[in-house]
This record gives structure tokens, sequence and C-alpha cells, in this order.
């Protein structure tokens, strides 16, 4: 097997690493690399977590700060964001144990966001929003 590296041909890489593994020739595979990958992909669910979540609350601050803009597309973006975070976490449940902090760590993010595309700056420092309502998909925030 022509081994090929990390770095000069990634998909390469992990179909030598799979067949390394599935033929249990373990000395062989790139353990470092393996397990700096496996940790990405745990940051990536994360991040995804929080990107989501960033957008959510973005909709809804301008859903409840600009009343007489409120829009379908908004509605449906708000929809759509609580949809992708369900299924993220039907797959990955343990992220729920990250929901507080992470909507800690987006709020500030959000508010810009919601700034830029609103011109307010009144929005609150904290966020107004329980884990609970941002998920729930009745709530809209008046």
């Amino acid at each position: 097997m022509n081994l090929s590296t990390h770095e000069n041909d990634f998909y390469a890489w992990t179909q030598e690493q799979v067949q390394l593994l599935k033929t249990g020739q373990h000395h062989q595979i790139d353990w470092h690399n393996i397990a700096e990958e496996i940790e990405d992909m745990g940051r990536s669910e994360k991040r995804q977590l929080e990107s989501r979540l960033e957008v959510l609350i973005m909709h809804l601050l301008k859903w409840q700060f600009q009343p007489n803009l409120r829009s379908r597309s908004w509605q449906l973006t708000i929809k759509e964001q609580r949809l992708r975070l369900e299924k993220l976490l039907q797959k990955n449940p343990s992220l729920q144990s990250h929901l507080t902090e992470a909507i800690q760590e987006v709020y500030p993010l959000a508010t810009i966001s919601a700034e830029r595309e609103t011109g307010l700056s009144l929005f609150p420092e904290n966020c107004l929003y329980t884990f609970t309502e941002i998920l729930d998909s009745e709530f809209l925030p008046e």
C-alpha cells in the first residue's frame, strides 16, 4: 500500500487509514492524525450548534424588536433553524449539555448580526430566551 500523508492527499489518507483499520494493520495506522481528526469532528458538531443558535437568536431578536417588519421569511428561518438544531441534537444528544453555555457564547454575536441587519442598538446585554423557548416550535417573542 502506498501510504499518503495526511497533508498531501487527505482523501487518499482517509481511505488508506480505513483499509488499515479493517485489515487489522494497526502498526501502520497514523494514530496521531486520526485522533486529531476525530477531535476536529467533535468540534465541528459543536460549531454547528453554535452557528445555528446564533442565526436563530438573531431572528428571534429581529422578530421581537421589529414587530412592524415581521415577515414570512423570518418565520421560516426561525422554523428551519429549529428543525436543524433538533436534528443535530437528535444525532448528538450530548450537545444538550452545552446549550446554556453555547447560548451565552453566541448571544453577543447574534446581537451584532441583528444590529447590522436592523440598524437598532437596543438589544439587551443578556439573552432573554431560555434554551427551552429557543427550541420551542411555538415560541415567538412579543
